[in-house]
């Protein structure tokens, strides 16, 4: 469903995945810097949004993902996997367990097989399954200054589910309520930031995206995924023997790195380009953005065995690397925590 916000003053559309919602609103700089220097409000309302209510719902989460959920707080904000027999990464959830029901959001288009594949786990348990992709749309406060932001956001007659994180707060917000907060927060000076800066972002602080860094094969050890999103002591649940192998001997055969690309170059890697070390491909560069302050950069997977120093060419651009994963994580799940819950 496209935004209605795109048709802001100065909105531009974004690329896929994201081309429902703006790229930025005329001055993407200068929202990446409100983003980190004060507060800005993303729209994310291309995300999938399902929400699991009954009793049984903690429980039954945990047994499915790959995080710790069983006794979950109210206002517990978390994220978590689920993953195939194998340990692959089917699906990446941003979860907010409100008391009354756990409240999830996802890459965009897998709301629906995310509501179906949930659905067809329920059994005979008291759980109850909502694919709210139509009726319920995220809005991202970011920034030191998002609290005061948060309290500019009108009364919209019914408790508004909110989840806190490190990295920002998201809203999850009625539909047709979108336009409303938007204009609240712009009129009370809060600035617009498109998915370009809030992308920069997220790679700047090593946080991969299911579908854009991560491929049929992901496992999440690769990932840096170990610890923001897999609780390692925690029971049975689908591809945890993967994932408990390689904690305990170690050596997943790709890493994340983060890329600082040439910045004489103005464009950006295309996503799937080979990541080349002497002429050959040893990896494969997902996302890329330009950063207000670290200039161009970009999320790759290369192989564990290439050295932590080397140089690379990425779609004919260079780039040095900046370690995520280290090539020996495993039981000490060594993840460089620049990265910021999701």
């Amino acid at each position: 469903m496209t935004s209605p916000l795109l048709t802001r003053p100065g909105a531009v559309a974004a690329a896929e995945p994201d081309s429902d919602v703006a790229a930025h609103y005329g001055e993407p700089v200068q929202e990446g810097r409100a983003m980190d220097r004060s507060a800005a409000w993303i729209d994310r309302g291309n995300r999938g949004v399902v929400r699991v209510s009954g009793p049984d719902r903690l429980g039954w989460l945990n047994d499915l993902t790959s995080q710790d959920v069983a006794r979950a707080e109210p206002g517990t904000a978390t994220e978590a996997l689920i993953l195939d027999t194998k340990g692959h990464i089917r699906f990446h959830l941003s979860l907010l367990e409100d008391g009354e029901a756990v409240w999830i959001h996802t890459e965009p288009g897998a709301g629906a097989e995310l509501a179906a594949f949930l659905d067809s786990m329920r059994f005979m348990l008291r759980v109850e399954i909502e694919d709210l992709g139509d009726t319920r749309a995220v809005l991202t406060l970011a920034g030191p200054d998002r609290e005061a932001a948060l309290s500019l956001i009108p009364d919209l007659g019914a408790a508004l589910p909110v989840r806190r994180t490190d990295s920002g707060t998201d809203l999850f917000l009625p539909a047709g309520s979108l336009e409303e907060a938007a204009s609240a927060l712009t009129d009370a000076g809060i600035r617009a930031a498109g998915m370009q800066a809030y992308e920069a972002a997220r790679i700047a602080d090593h946080r991969p995206r299911l579908g854009v860094d991560t491929d049929h094969r992901s496992i999440p050890h690769e990932m840096g995924w170990v610890g923001p999103a897999v609780h390692l002591e925690k029971g049975c649940y689908p591809g945890q023997e993967t994932v408990a192998r390689v904690h305990n001997l170690g050596r997943p055969p790709r890493r994340l790195v983060l890329l600082h690309l040439d910045g004489t170059v103005e464009r950006l890697p295309e996503r799937g380009a080979a990541i080349e070390l002497d002429g050959r491909s040893v990896g494969v560069a997902g996302s890329s953005a330009r950063h207000h302050e670290l200039g161009p950069i970009a999320l790759g997977l290369v192989k564990r065995t290439v050295p932590v120093e080397t140089q690379f060419a990425v779609d004919g651009i260079a780039a040095g690397q900046e370690v995520v994963v280290d090539p020996d994580t495993g039981a000490n799940a060594d993840i460089r925590l620049r990265r910021r819950p999701a």
